[in-house]
């Protein structure tokens, strides 16, 4: 922030009032019942969901943007004009519905995350919003977990390159007015909950929490986040609410956050059922103290701070920079200059014809081939193909959890645009009753079964104890195989599910997440051949429900896992290994490695990784290359895999190109024995590959 700026905020600061200050620091939710007053005497710093807060006061019928600016402008009204920051969850899309986070991570595309987050903030930025809470970088290694839909999966790289895209897409320089304030979430380990239960308790040792639940965050940071917002959960004792070596010594002391920190909805006063807090006075002095600078609807700050200030429980100095932080962030976003919307701008701004070809394309390219048996796919030489299954007619069970801004009247059902693209010799059929199904399966060519998880399914609190098919889908599955067609698996889902059984029975499994608007569409480009898939996975898939919490970079312990091992690391009822590792996907062609090459016996400095790749199929494709790691021997034990870098690369049949990876000295370091950050000698392997359980291995030492 420039040194003016900051002058201006300690001017604003000066000729505040208390009751002013500590009005910065309340969230205000007011959904159908907003109390004027409340704004005009500078009681609320932001209001979050505000397109309902002025229904049945006379505005039910006005556009958001109008609803923002008629509240904005009580705002306006008082004494010093303090602008109002607008909130919102706008997750994986505003109008314009962009396929699930997890699915998004499935691109391994950065640069297509970037483009849809930018996107986002056009549309919802028309409408009033400035500010979204949003990414969400909690690594998930437990798929029970609903949330898992809303991340970037189990890796800490893949979340760092999404984690920086997704910022630089909502934000820009944050001064525009067609960009949101994003908001890294949640701080931190939220993934860890226990049981896969929502809100529930974590454990994490302090070097997996820096070397793999951190990594996303630090990395929002660099890519210069306005805001995160504290989680719900209870962190190794400490509710995250509470944490002050996490929220501030950690955060701004360590990584130089100049920011605010927003707690999750109500998540202060839950301070008190933690059990950490007697009541709301104590849960508000340790929230504040800890580094939450803003508190999200629960109104605690409002009602206890000035009597904890005048207590002396907490002081002025803690107030002032708690709001000095929360200005600066609306001086950052220019709300000083531009508090209003441009009412024009939804006209216009709002599903644009290129975003929905952008969200198309990103659906395509977060589909995952699983399974491919004879070449099935794509479905080329079929006459008449079945489409069956509970996702037949599906429109707005496209979109997936977290999209309260999407319209079904915008999207078109799965049936029809599957009939849209497919051949015009190709007779398409459907049926979304199981009995009917069957009986029309007998006069077909071949079936495409469209199965999986409704978005309610998925998502904040939506956890299960079984990670199997919804009920009765299994036995659809099992009755299409047992009559011999030629049989193709969707399934739509927000999480991985565990499905052995239905992927022996298919001759191809495609994995289409929730895709979003444009999903119905991009699967019907992929399964008839308009387009290859690419996509791979971001987390791992379990045989079993009782294999999670399951990933690809654990430790190999003293007796890890062999073959007919007795006395190993091991499950008696199935393998050790995931049903599809991390990084797993494949393609409509074929691709071959050769040669691998590193560039000296011990690195200096760097090395240089490279590999021949060959397209060895009959069309052309795309391959992801991923670089991966192991420390053999360190002070603490480390994983037997970790990603360190990907690239994509194109190419043609019979082509081959040679993919060079730079791997340097800061790639290797890792949370020591001595609880400090840095490298240590000894031997590493290296791998180019095409998942995390394959690939050409090499060796260095450094």
């Amino acid at each position: 922030m420039p040194p003016e700026t900051e002058n201006q905020i300690d001017h604003l600061l000066g000729q505040m009032t208390l009751d002013e200050k500590i009005g910065q620091l309340n969230q205000y939710f007011a959904w159908g019942k907003l109390d004027p007053e409340l704004i005009r005497q500078g009681q609320a710093g932001s209001v979050i969901n505000a397109s309902g807060a002025l229904s049945g006061q006379g505005f039910s019928g006005s556009g958001n943007a109008e609803i923002s600016n008629r509240i904005q402008g009580m705002a306006l009204e008082t004494r010093l004009k303090i602008p109002l920051i607008f909130g919102r969850d706008v997750i994986h899309g505003y109008r314009t519905v962009f396929p699930i986070p997890l699915a998004q991570a499935a691109s391994f595309d950065p640069g297509l995350a970037e483009q849809a987050a930018s996107v986002a903030a056009l549309e919802a930025s028309a409408d009033g919003i400035h500010w979204t809470f949003a990414p969400m970088l909690d690594i998930a290694r437990d798929p029970r977990w609903g949330r898992v839909a809303e991340g970037n999966g189990e890796d800490p790289y893949l979340g760092e390159q999404m984690s920086a895209a997704v910022i630089r897409g909502f934000q820009g320089e944050m001064s525009a007015p067609d960009k949101l304030v994003a908001c890294a979430k949640h701080y931190v380990g939220y993934g860890s909950a226990e049981g896969g239960r929502d809100y529930d308790a974590g454990e994490i040792s302090e070097p997996t929490l820096r070397d793999v639940y951190l990594p996303p965050f630090k990395a929002a940071v660099d890519a210069g986040v306005g805001t995160l917002m504290s989680a719900f959960l209870d962190l190794n004792g400490i509710p995250a609410s509470a944490n002050r070596r996490l929220l501030t010594d950690v955060l701004r002391g360590e990584w130089g956050f100049d920011g605010f920190v927003v707690s999750d909805w109500d998540s202060v006063k839950e301070l008190i059922q933690h059990g950490v807090a007697e009541d709301e006075a104590e849960a508000s002095v340790m929230a504040l103290r800890a580094g939450v600078e803003m508190d999200m609807v629960s109104g605690v700050y409002l009602k206890t701070l000035a009597a904890s200030l005048q207590a002396g429980k907490i002081s002025l100095e803690e107030i002032d920079e708690a709001a000095r932080r929360i200005l600066r962030i609306k001086h950052r976003a220019g709300l000083f200059e531009r508090p209003l919307t441009d009412t024009n701008r939804a006209a216009t701004d709002i599903l644009k014809p290129e975003s929905r070809v952008l969200a198309r394309k990103f659906a395509r390219d977060c589909m995952v081939l699983l399974k491919n048996e004879g070449n099935l796919l794509p479905l080329n030489g079929f006459r008449k193909i079945l489409v069956a299954g509970n996702f037949v007619h599906a429109r707005e069970e496209l979109y997936g959890s977290w999209s309260p801004d999407g319209n079904p009247a915008d999207i078109t059902p799965l049936d029809e645009a599957l009939k849209q693209v497919a051949p015009k010799d190709v007779e398409l059929r459907f049926a979304a009753a199981p009995d009917l199904a069957l009986s029309r399966a007998h006069h077909v060519d071949a079936v495409v079964l469209v199965l999986g998880e409704h978005p309610l399914r998925s998502g904040e609190n939506a956890n299960v104890s079984d990670l199997g098919l919804p009920p009765g889908q299994a036995e659809l599955v099992a009755a299409m195989s047992a009559l011999g067609k030629p049989l193709v698996l969707v399934v739509f889902a927000g999480r991985p599910l565990a499905i052995p059984r239905q992927v022996a029975q298919a001759n191809a499994v495609l994995y289409a997440w929730h895709p979003g608007l444009e999903g119905g569409a991009a699967l019907g480009e992929i399964l008839f051949g308009l387009e290859s898939p690419s996509a791979r996975l971001p987390i791992s898939f379990p045989r079993a429900t009782g294999q999670t919490p399951i990933y690809y970079n654990h430790k190999n312990s003293g007796r890890p896992v062999t073959p007919n091992g007795q006395f190993k690391s091991r499950y008696v009822d199935l393998p050790n290994s995931p049903l599809f590792p991390f990084g797993y996907g494949l393609t409509y062609t074929s691709f071959e490695y050769a040669t691998l090459n590193v560039s000296d016996t011990v690195m200096r400095g760097s090395l240089e990784i490279s590999a021949e790749v060959t397209n060895t199929g009959q069309r052309a494709g795309k391959e992801l290359v991923q670089l991966y790691i192991r420390d053999l021997v360190g002070s603490l034990t480390r994983p037997i895999r970790e990603l360190k870098g990907f690239q994509r690369v194109a190419l043609q049949p019979g082509e081959t190109r040679r993919v060079h990876f730079t791997l340097t000295e800061e790639q290797l370091a890792f949370t020591r024995a001595d609880g400090a950050r840095g490298i240590e000698p000894g031997a590493f392997h290296v791998w180019l590959a095409p998942n995390s359980a394959s690939g050409l291995r090499g060796e260095f030492r450094l």
